[in-house]
This record gives structure tokens, sequence and C-alpha cells, in this order.
């Protein structure tokens, strides 16, 4: 890659930030979401061979593209297989890798700069958690404060950090750490802000276990942050079922709980609108199940045969546009369930058995000629 094509991508990347920053608040963008979409899926049809095979196998003409959903998606597998990015090794700041799957191969997405990806967390998570903007706000997180491939890990110490005047990270070597738990607790009812509970589902029913049916103590106003899905492990538990419960367990209303909707292969996230709702919010959703995407994000549900978009409130696979994804695929294709309704996702699991077949055809046409 050249100084030029080093030139464009910064410049795509300060598009996408522009374009975060200004959407976030309500303000209009400087370009359109299809606009800027176009030119990251140009650049990268030119950089990211896997997606470039893709295009070609499609005999798919980039340049007479209209919208980005006249284009085909990179299917999320691909980040399992082949490198999917715009970008040479010398040039990743950060690799996130996926985790907790049933594959045999971890996904990999590799960034060159974790500045956009910083901006569009930061933006829509305090939209969702922080709305009000809690003063003297403790953040309790369920993570590892060491880790270095997960994004999510990198995100929630990205929310403590901006969220919360003080932080505290209650796992120790993949276990609860029950002490430092409740000295964070501690430290909350101290301070009087409210305390901001993050981690992931798996870790919260592993704490639920621990708690075995006593409560956490935590100030007014509190609120708790899960990351939603189980993702293969062998203990799950159903999504109302957990919000009940960590809802009893840090006597808190059920819409201080709130879901998070995310991948590695992404570098945006979808919310829950629970806890602006109970605040008196705007928000386009506000029950549990249901997330809503940011501007600079949007989720179409496709048929799993044909790839091509159901009707509304039909039932689909979630094909997600996220112009923050400049340095890898800004189309992406899950094997997610879901219905759209009013641009919101209601979730509703994962596509049984083997990979629908829309998404089988994709990854032989980007792995044709490749060697893989």
């Amino acid at each position: 890659m050249n100084a030029d094509d080093t030139s464009r991508r910064a410049l795509l990347h300060e598009r996408a930030r522009s374009f975060i920053e200004r959407a976030a608040v309500g303000m209009p963008t400087n370009e359109s979401f299809d606009a800027l979409g176009l030119e990251i899926a140009r650049y990268q049809s030119e950089h990211v061979a896997p997606y470039r095979r893709l295009l070609a196998a499609r005999r798919c003409d980039i340049g007479s593209a209209g919208a980005l959903g006249d284009l085909p998606a990179m299917p999320a597998d691909a980040f399992r297989v082949v490198r999917v990015a715009a970008h040479s090794e010398r040039h990743d700041v950060a690799v996130f890798v996926t985790s907790g799957t049933t594959a045999a191969k971890r996904g990999m997405h590799a960034l060159s700069t974790t500045e956009t990806y910083e901006r569009a967390a930061l933006a829509w998570g305090g939209w969702a958690l922080a709305p009000d903007a809690p003063s003297e706000a403790v953040a309790i997180v369920l993570a590892e404060r060491s880790g270095r491939d997960s994004s999510l890990e990198f995100m929630l110490r990205l929310f403590a950090g901006r969220f919360a005047e003080e932080a505290h990270f209650a796992i120790r070597q993949a276990e609860i750490d029950m002490e430092a738990l409740r000295g964070a607790c501690a430290a909350a009812l101290r301070k009087g802000g409210p305390a901001i509970v993050m981690g992931t589902s798996l870790a919260f029913v592993h704490l639920l276990d621990r708690l075995a049916g006593r409560r956490l103590e935590l100030p007014r106003g509190s609120r708790i942050m899960h990351t939603g899905g189980f993702k293969g492990r062998s203990r799950s538990v159903a999504p109302a079922e957990l919000v009940a419960a960590l809802a009893q367990a840090c006597g808190v209303d059920e819409r201080a709980v709130v879901g998070e909707y995310g991948m590695t292969e992404l570098c945006s996230q979808a919310y829950e609108g629970t806890l602006r709702a109970m605040m008196g919010m705007p928000t386009p959703a506000d029950r549990h199940g249901v997330f809503v995407p940011p501007p600079w994000m949007r989720v179409v549900a496709v048929d799993g045969e044909t790839l091509a978009p159901v009707r509304e409130g039909e039932a689909g696979l979630l094909r997600i546009e996220d112009l923050a994804n400049v340095d890898s695929a800004v189309a992406v294709q899950t094997a997610d369930v879901g219905r759209i309704v009013g641009g919101c996702v209601a979730l509703t699991g994962r596509a049984p058995g083997a990979p629908p077949r829309g998404c089988s055809l994709a990854m032989d046409d980007l792995l044709s000629e490749s060697g893989e």
C-alpha cells in the first residue's frame, strides 16, 4: 500500500468519525449513509482480496451501485478463514479475536486505528448506558483488566474510563473475585453516585451462582449492561430470566438492565433502550429483546437462501452495514436471526445447524482461487 492509499484510508476514517459525531447528537451529517458506505466499499474492493473475489464471483459492478445494499456482504465466518483487512499486518494497531464459539478456528478483526471504534462505541454506549451523564459513577467490570485481544474487554475498559470516576475489575484469572466485587460495591455506596455494572451474560450467570440468592448493595440509580449471547457455552439462561434475576440481585428496576448486541467483526454496537425509557428519554424501542442500532449502523433482515431483503417484521438473517468498519468490511452477513421493525432489531437467536445456504455460497465465492 502506497502513501496515497494510506492517506485515503485515513480520510475515510475521518469521514466516518465525522458522521458518527454529528449523527450521535442528531445533527445533519455532511454526507448520506449510502454515499459514505459506497466510498468505503470501493476502497475495500481494491484492498481486501476476499471481498474483491466475492464481487467478481457475483459479477457485481461496484461503480454502478446506487446504495450499499446493492453490494454483497462479507460473511462473518470469513473472518475465521482469511484476513479481512484493507491494510497490511505491519499497520495493525489492534487485532481482536472472537471467543466462546463452537468453531475450531477463531475469527480475527484487524484494525489500523482504534479511534473510529472508540468514537462509535462511546457515542452509542453513552446513549444507552449513561444518558443522564451521572456524576460520581463507579464502574464495576466483570472482565479481565489485562485482556489484549478481546474487543469486548477493550470496550468495557473504554466505558469504565469514560462513564465513571472510578473503576473496579472483578474478574481474576477468569474467576469472579467476590472480595473485589464487595469492595467495588462499597466504593460506589461511599461515593453515592450510581454503579454501572458491565459484563458478559455468562459472567453474570456465574455471579448469580456465587451470590446464591443474596443481593448486592448498590446505590440508587445503578444500572447493568450485559452483552447477551452464550455462543455455544454449556451454560445458558433465557434472556427474560437473566434480566429478572439480575434486577433482583442488584436491587434495580428491570428496565435498568440493558442488553448490548455486537460482535468482534463489527466496530459498532446496538443496545436496548429500556434505561432511556425508564428515565423518560426518547428511544425508538423501550422493551427488552429489541435493539436500537446507531445512525451509522444499518441492520437488514435477509432471506437465508437468496440473501435478499425480506419484508419488514419478517424473520431473516441479519445483514449489518457499519460505517465504522473502514478497515475490514463495511457490510457483514451474520447467521443471527431477527426481525426489523422501525429500524430496530428484535433478535430471536442463531440459525440452527449448518450455515444457511446463502452464507455458504458467499463463502465459496470469496474463497475461490484463494488457496484456502
